[in-house]
This record gives structure tokens, sequence and C-alpha cells, in this order.
């Protein structure tokens, strides 16, 4: 006995039931009916009120029972325009990674699907992104450091950025799909999608290496499936279609929608129609006319057919195939062939006698407007796509089974942020090292553990229904460890005797933050880090410096002048090495002994030069216009009651008093200590002059001012 099948197209302005019988491979159709929906239950493919569209369901069914007894299970089909596609791109930092594996790049390209589903949601107004099915993606590009590039493969650089097309199917559509059968008491025997279900059926397995369009131009939607390389490559949809040609038609010559909608199809059939306005007059049109008339708006159907093409397949195809009632549209394939830079002989109607394997086609509704429903009831026997159920990290999870399914696929069912399950690296070290900062990177993330029924997997790996997937985030780099010796190289150990201490240092000596480091010292982040050579006297200088041994040996004696301490300065400020005082330039070796030089007692000039003490008062002024250094004695300085001289020997820990002598400041007739005035030729009576104002001997003067002595003005 020959299979019967039962199909339902739920579409948006009526439900198509259909029995088909199966002989082999070949199918003949028994019978079909179509009720119309009474009320707007559906709205662009998608069931809005179950309980009304179950009754259609009910109806359909029940009349078909009425001749081929009971129906319990039924082919439908999702419609195709309930698909989202979304074009999204990922930036992924790679500088601290490896180089890219084929793990690494499903990775990244999950990623750049889960950002689409992300955004699809956001644009949508849904909370949780997992309520879309991705049912396929293409990779438009990989870009390395902003550059376009073939393969990310064993790739190395600073950042990737993947882009993507994705397509999408929300879950609701199935649910609500189900939920209204199930109140028809009908089961889901086969499901499949609408843009599926006609290229099943024009399209057959052996022509889809044919990089070939399909475009069911519906009445409020066009729905698209491409095809290339063996297998439908991706889907879309274009919210514009054979209504907006209607309405074009209608609003230019005032007919009701379903005058305009008959007038349209008649067009396409033959050279000029008979249409009545609704003002009650009659007209003939011609197809030329019309066309005229309503260009527009096939050129902006066509234009956003076309351009989704484009987007869909990357290029123009080989092909393109049209189905549904709005293929009718008058000139709608030489628009498309047109934009597409085809020939328009590879753009063509496609109706029912173009499907293979139906027999007895002369009994065939014809016409492109029933390709899809004998499709759905076709291509859902051939091709059901089915649910699995299988449980990631104990939680069941349902996937709809489109393509071959990946462990990937069933991460992003669950919700898991794919962009978190790589490691991130360990965080990096910024140091200093001799004044020039320094990154220390640390180790690598770890990829994901991921494990399908308890054996090692990948993102990539097929899973099946019952599968249990667990997956663990893969486990953060650590920062960088680091010591002294893995920094600088080569240190060799030396050792010193310092004023009678055993110092043992490195060559060459590190210090951090300040402190000296031994060679096992861990190097923390933000370390401040010193090296210095130890190979001549200068670099001990520095190093015992550093140490503190340096300053506290070389710290001045003291001198007291009026109980107040001040530094005594050393004669010499070199090192004595190995008993004998040795230059900066000298080379110091492992075991050398260093001492302190010798302090000697200096002049008492040394000691107030070295600490910027003047017992002198000094001013420089002009007098006719010539220089004068003035000085005045204001202290003397006495060590045990007995006035020194300049040249006098001072030793460290000296006590010394100052007595001040003298006055302080100068006069006018002081000048007259360092020139030589000639009292014959100043001429009679005569005035003194200080920057130009009348003075006396007893005027005081200061530095800078210009004295003269000139004839008093009377």
């Amino acid at each position: 006995m020959n299979e019967k099948i039962f199909a339902l197209d739920i579409g948006t302005r009526s439900i198509v039931g259909l029995i088909l019988e199966q002989e082999d491979d070949d199918f003949h159709l028994l019978d079909h009916l179509t009720i119309e929906h009474q009320e707007r239950s559906m709205l662009d493919g998608q069931i809005h009120d179950i309980r009304l569209v179950a009754d259609i369901i009910n109806k359909v069914k029940v009349e078909l029972e009425k001749k081929y007894g009971p129906l319990k299970s039924v082919c439908v089909a999702a419609a195709g325009r309930a698909l989202k596609t979304k074009r999204s791109s990922i930036s992924t930092s790679i500088k601290d990674q490896p180089l890219i594996d084929d793990e690494m790049v499903s990775h990244i390209e999950l990623s750049a699907v889960q950002q689409a589903q992300v955004e699809l949601a956001k644009e949508t107004n849904e909370e949780d992104h997992s309520h879309y099915y991705c049912v396929g993606y293409s990779v438009l590009h990989y870009y390395l450091d902003g550059h376009p590039i073939g393969s990310l493969i064993d790739q190395q650089g600073e950042e990737t950025t993947v882009e993507i097309i994705a397509t999408f199917l929300p879950k609701v559509v199935v649910e609500s799909l189900l939920s209204a059968l199930q109140r028809a008491d009908l089961e889901m025997e086969a499901l499949t999608l609408e843009p599926i279900a006609a290229i099943q059926v024009l399209i057959p397995t052996s022509m889809r290496r044919l990089n070939v369009a399909l475009v069911d131009i519906g009445a409020g939607t066009s729905d698209i499936a491409i095809t290339a390389d063996g297998t439908i490559s991706a889907y879309g949809m274009v919210p514009s279609a054979g209504d907006e040609i209607t309405e074009a038609i209608s609003d230019e010559y005032l007919l009701d929608f379903p005058l305009a909608e008959k007038a349209k199809r008649e067009l396409s059939e033959r050279n000029e129609v008979s249409i009545t306005d609704i003002l009650g007059f009659e007209h003939k049109l011609e197809y030329e006319e019309v066309i005229n008339q309503i260009h527009s708006s096939i050129d902006h159907l066509a234009e956003k057919i076309t351009h989704e093409i484009i987007l869909l397949n990357g290029k123009p195809p080989k092909a393109v195939m049209l189905v549904g009632g709005g293929s009718q549209t008058p000139e709608i394939t030489t628009f498309i062939a047109k934009k597409l830079g085809l020939s328009e002989s590879r753009v063509a109607i496609r109706g029912t006698e173009a499907i293979q394997n139906l027999t007895q086609k002369d009994q065939l509704p014809k016409g492109p407007s029933f390709v899809t429903p004998l499709g759905i009831a076709i291509a859902a026997k051939q091709n059901p796509i089915q649910y699995i159920s299988l449980k990631v990290n104990d939680r069941t999870i349902r996937l709809f089974d489109i393509n071959t399914l990946t462990l990937g696929d069933s991460l992003l069912t669950a919700g898991i942020d794919i962009k978190k399950l790589y490691g991130k690296p360990g965080h990096a070290s910024i140091i200093e090292v001799n004044g020039v900062s320094q990154t220390l990177k640390g180790t690598y993330g770890n990829p994901p553990i991921i494990k399908l029924n308890g054996a090692q997997a990948s993102l990539d790996t097929p899973i099946h229904h019952g599968d249990v997937i667990h997956v663990e985030k893969g486990a953060d780099g650590k920062g960088p460890i680091v010591t002294v010796k893995d920094l600088i190289n080569q240190l060799t150990p030396l050792q010193f005797h310092y004023e009678g201490c055993l110092y043992l240092l490195t060559d060459p000596c590190v210090f951090i933050n300040e402190q000296i480091a031994n060679s096992d010292q861990k190097i923390e982040d933000h370390d401040i880090i010193h090296y210095f050579p130890l190979r001549k006297v200068r670099d001990c200088k520095e190093v015992f410096f550093r140490l503190g041994v340096w300053e506290e040996t070389f710290e001045r004696p003291s001198v007291y002048i009026d109980n107040q301490s001040y530094p005594f300065p050393s004669k010499e400020e070199t090192l004595v090495l190995n008993g004998v005082p040795a230059l900066d330039e000298d080379r110091v070796s492992d075991g050398d002994r260093i001492e302190r030089p010798v302090q000697y007692p200096l002049s008492l000039l040394d000691i107030l030069k070295y600490n910027d003490i003047n017992c002198r008062e000094e001013i420089d002024v002009f007098f006719e216009d010539e220089l004068i250094t003035l000085k005045n004695i204001r202290y003397e300085i006495l060590k045990n009651d007995t006035t020194l001289s300049e040249d006098a020997y001072i030793f460290p820990d000296d006590f010394l008093m100052t007595q001040k002598i003298g006055k302080q400041g100068f006069i006018f007739q002081d000048i007259f200590k360092y020139v030589d005035v000639d009292l014959e030729k100043v001429p009679q009576p005569f005035q003194l002059y200080r920057n130009d104002d009348e003075v006396s001997f007893h005027t005081a003067i200061f530095s800078g001012d210009h004295l003269r002595i000139a004839k008093k003005v009377v």
C-alpha cells in the first residue's frame, strides 16, 4: 500500500491542506483544500492567535478526513519570513596568544555568531538572546590587524576581526506552530522551512553545486534561499513583495485591492485587461501603460530583492528562480536580471510543472503559487528538520536540527557566553630597568575544557540526540614569574672587604626599589630596577653609595662656629684600593680590600668658602664710571681667644668663634680709600653726587651706585 502524506501550508492569508501519495521516489497529489483566515490571526508568517489558527487547521483536517480517513500527523513548514538574518563582526586581541589554530578560529567565529544573536535580541526587544536558533552562518571576511586576510590559521598579530552573516529562527515560531497543531489534535510528523521546501522540489541535490537564488515572492514578504557548492548556503527575507505592486495598481487606477490583484495577474498573461474603478467607470488598460505607471514600484521591489541576494551570496548568482504569487508581477524578471547584471534568460518564473518527481502533472494546479505548498509535503518528508535533546552542564536543551549540529551550536542554544570560554592571559608586569620601561608578559590563557559524553571534544565536534556535554572555562593565565637572574643574564658573584666588613655582591650589582637584590629574588609589577657593573673604582663608589655605606663613610666631620655645626670638607674623595689610593678608572677584582681615604687639616679660608661663610662685606660701585670693589671686614675668627689668619690650619671638631669688628655698610667717603683724587683738579665749590642726587660724605652707598664729584651749581 502506498504511503499517504498529509501536509499543511500555514500562510498569512490562508491555510492549504494537501494529501499526497508516495510511490518509491515519486509523488502524486490526491487532493488539496484551501481555507482563508477570517481574521488576522497570522501576520508575516507568525501565528498571533493560536486558537483561531488551530480552528482553521482543524477545518481543513476534518474536510480531508471525510475522504481519506483519520489524519493524526502532518508535515508543516516554518515560514521563511520568520528567518532573521544578521550581519555582525567581532574583534579579538591575540597579542598574548600562540599561533591561531582551528579551535581558536571556531571560537572566534562562534563569538561573532553570538554577538549577532545578542544584537538581534536587542533589535527585537528580547531579553534572552538564546530565544533564537542559529540555523546557519557564513564568514564574510577575516581581518588581521585591520587588513583583510584569507585565513587566520597559524597567524600571529595584535588583533583579529571576523565578519559573519548569520541566520536565525525565533523559537516562538516553532513553539506556536506546535501549539496550534496540538489544539487540532495533530502531531508534527516532519518540519521544514518554506525556502527549503521550494528549493527541495525545484533544485535537487545534484544541481546545488550551481550558485542559484530561489525567491518566493509572496504577498507581504519575499523569501530567499541560495544554493552553492552542493548545499543550501544562505537564507534571507525582505519585507517587500507582491502586495506593493497590487497597492500601486490600486492607487493608480482607483481599484479595490482584490480587483487590483486580479488585474496584476491578468496583465502577466495578456496585453490588455478591463477594469471597473470604485467610481463605476470602466477602463481598458494596455500592458505598456500600466508598466509605465507602476515602474517605480516594480523597480523598488526588484532593488530590495537583488540587494538581499548580493548580501547573502556576496556576488550575483548564476541564475534566479521565482515562485509564489508575487512572482507574476509584470516585468519583475526583467528588472531583477538587469540589476544583477544577468541575461533575462537567467531569471525565470517556475511553476508546479517544473517539479520533477510529481506524476500526473496535468491534474496539478498550474503556476508558481502552488510550488511551496507541494514542496512542503515533499521536502518535509524527504529532508525533515528534527529536534534533538541533550544536556549542557546538566541543563536540558533542545536544538532545531537544520544543519549538521556541532558542539558549538549547543553552547549557543544554552546561552553560554563563548567569548568568555577561553582563559584570559595573565596580567603583564610593567617594570622599569635603568630608566627604560619594560613589559613582562604573563602566561597564555588555557582553552576551555569541553567534554562530550565524558570524552575530550572541540567546538566543531558533531552532536546527536541524548548527548551529555560539560564545558568549563579555560584557566586564566598567570602573571610573569621572573627572577633577577632571568632578567639580567651572566651575574658574576663578587666579594669585597670594605672598611673591614665583607660584602657579597654580583657583577652587575642589582637594586630593586633602591634595595639590593639577590639573583633569585622575584620581580614584581611596578618594580624599579637599577643595575651597575662592578668593574672599576667609580662603580664601587656608586654601589656603596646606594648601600648607604659610602655616604656614611664620607660623611663630613664637623667644625663648630659660634656653637653651630658646619661640615668639614674632605681633601680628597676617592677610595684606597688594597692599600693604594685609587683613581675612579682603576679596575677592581673579586676579593679586593677597599678603605676610606685619610682626612687632612684644611685652612680657615677653605672652611669658610666650603660653607659659604663670608667675613667680609663687599659691594661694587662706579666712581666716575670706573668699577670699584669696596671691601670691609665685618668679623674676625678666633680659636681659643686667638685671632686666626685665613691660612691658619683647622682640624675636625675645632670650635671657632666670630667677633664683630668695624662698622657695617659703606658711606660715600669710603670710596677715597680705593681711588686717588687730585684735590687741585676738583672744581670749587664742589658737590658729591650719588646716582645724580646731591649727597654728603656720610651718605650710605650700595652696590651698583654711580658716584661722582662735580662743580656745585649755585
